[in-house]
């Protein structure tokens, strides 16, 4: 009995999907639930598990293929694995091996063959083996450094590396500029700096990071300190929490914190819901969980969906300063950066102290200079006295 596999129902913000990826042949055995090929929407990859276990009967839509909720990719025959059954790649991976093995035994036995370069194309292997050169000793110009035939003839004239490539951008990184464009464009988009000294939540996590692991199992970062800061000084300047719809700015008495994570794919942003309600403990394991879910490509649409907020931390890469971009329908977002040793003047002294520059990027159409700069001093001053987010004062 022949099973369809259907893309399944995508949110209404999303009109279509691309098929980049099938992981399986025609002819392959699957599991139930196992990925058969990955769905690329413009916020989020997506999975598309077999619905039944059985034999990969047909593949109606190849890679690259542009689907809608309900459309049929693919047929299984449903049934159980026969006991000592092949799939199709596994055949072919076998007949590949007798091949190469036999083309090895031809060789000249004074010359021993180099291991097998999986990054390298056949024809540069090929070419390589014939004129005794390692492809692992060849830049690639390929997707993934993968060495081409063109590749192994620059490396053989010994001219110098130039090489181009031109690759379509994937449907989310041609969303990611797009809205980046669209939030140059269309918003009043200004920047506001400052400094903060992070020696009090340095020194803090130090005396409570080993009581904090015992009790929560996950450490005491920085960024659940910045999420606590950002929710109080949003609830005291409520404009920043806001959004524009056409003539109307809407507030929210609830805090959706945007956390900024880089993925294997580009720049995405889970939510923390409802912030104003989580401790340091929830803050820092939904961060986790945010991380996880983007490495592994798990991460789902409704998790980026919405947020009244953005934070965004450039620190990890080493930036010292910058401007960050706002994220459109959100009124403002805050960007951290990595902490240097600097000299500032404290009681008249010179000392040294472990400093972070802080920028907010605001829209000035319903935020004025006066809430952006009050707005990143409470968020100064609430990291500079913890004790301030514990007192709401």
């Amino acid at each position: 009995m022949s099973t369809e596999v259907k893309v399944p129902e995508l949110p209404e913000s999303v009109a279509d999907a691309t098929l980049v990826n099938w992981h399986k042949q025609v002819g392959d055995f699957v599991e139930e639930g196992e990925n058969l090929v990955d769905l690329e929407t413009d916020k989020v990859v997506l999975e598309m598990p077999a619905p039944v276990a059985g034999v990969l009967k047909e593949i109606t839509e190849e890679d690259g293929a542009t689907v809608t909720s309900g459309d049929v990719v693919a047929m299984i025959e449903a049934g159980e694995k026969p006991a000592g059954d092949e799939s199709a790649s596994e055949k072919a991976a076998d007949s590949s091996e007798s091949a190469a093995k036999a083309q090895d035994a031809q060789k000249t036995a004074s010359k021993k063959p180099a291991d097998v370069d999986k990054n390298a194309s056949p024809a540069a292997r090929k070419m390589g083996a014939e004129n005794n050169v390692d492809t692992k000793d060849v830049s690639g110009s390929g997707r993934g450094g993968r060495v081409t035939k063109g590749d192994m003839k620059q490396h053989l004239s010994g001219g110098g590396v130039r090489h181009e490539e031109r690759v379509p951008m994937t449907r989310m990184r041609k969303r990611i500029a797009e809205r980046l464009m669209d939030a140059q464009q269309s918003t009043a988009m200004l920047t506001t700096f400052n400094e903060v000294n992070m020696k009090p939540i340095m020194d803090l996590r130090k005396k409570y990071q080993d009581q904090f692991v015992k009790k929560n199992d996950i450490k005491l970062g920085f960024m659940s300190f910045f999420v606590k800061a950002a929710v109080d000084a949003l609830k005291q300047f409520p404009a920043v929490n806001a959004s524009i719809d056409g003539d109307d700015i809407i507030y929210h008495n609830y805090c959706d914190i945007g956390i900024a994570v880089s993925g294997p794919r580009g720049l995405v942003v889970p939510i923390l819901r409802n912030s104003e309600l989580l401790g340091f403990a929830d803050i820092e394991l939904g961060i986790k969980e945010f991380a996880e879910k983007t490495k592994s490509g798990k991460l789902s649409l409704e998790e980026m969906t919405g947020g009244t907020f953005s934070i965004t931390n450039g620190g990890t890469f080493g930036s010292m300063l910058s401007t960050p971009i706002l994220n459109p329908p959100q009124s403002a977002i805050l960007g951290m950066h990595n902490i240097v040793e600097r000299a500032v003047v404290e009681n008249g002294e010179i000392v040294i102290r472990p400093m972070m520059y802080l920028a907010l990027s605001y829209d000035h159409r319903i935020i004025d200079g006066r809430e952006a700069v009050s707005f990143l001093v409470a968020i100064k001053n609430a990291l500079e006295d913890p004790a301030r987010m514990l007192l709401n004062i």
